[in-house]
């Protein structure tokens, strides 16, 4: 009688873990690390073209509006992060608009238009990672 308790008793523990585990990915949201993901492999892009110093405008340009699209969504990627956050975020949105419309044209230029965009980003990382 006692085993037999015990062996219900592990089994109602047993699908009661599974349905909670089940709940909590159902309800995981993989976009907010999509839209960094994605923001970081642009950001790569355009940093082995300045390590290779091969620094095509038109090149530059689509990489910069990709970022800048993304940046984009991260407001809704990031329904419930704080204002702050969302400052930043915004922040990001203008330093891309801002290196976008300034269309480096080399290398040099690429660097400079990229400052203020690693900045935000890394103030960013600092206090939300």
């Amino acid at each position: 009688m006692r085993a037999a308790l015990l062996i219900v008793l592990g089994l109602a523990i047993g699908i009661i873990g599974t349905v909670f585990t089940m709940r909590a990915l159902d309800e995981r949201n993989p976009l907010p690390h999509a839209v960094m993901v994605t923001m970081g492999f642009h950001r790569h892009q355009l940093q082995e073209a300045l390590k290779g110093q091969h620094c095509d405008a038109t090149a530059n340009l689509a990489q910069l509006q990709h970022m800048q699209m993304i940046a984009g969504d991260i407001p809704a990627a990031f329904l419930d992060a704080p204002q702050q956050f969302q400052d930043l975020a915004s922040h990001l949105r203008s330093a891309l608009q801002t290196a976008a419309q300034s269309a480096p044209a080399d290398c040099p230029a690429m660097t400079a238009a990229l400052k203020p965009v690693d900045g935000v980003c890394k103030e960013c990382h600092q206090q939300f990672r």
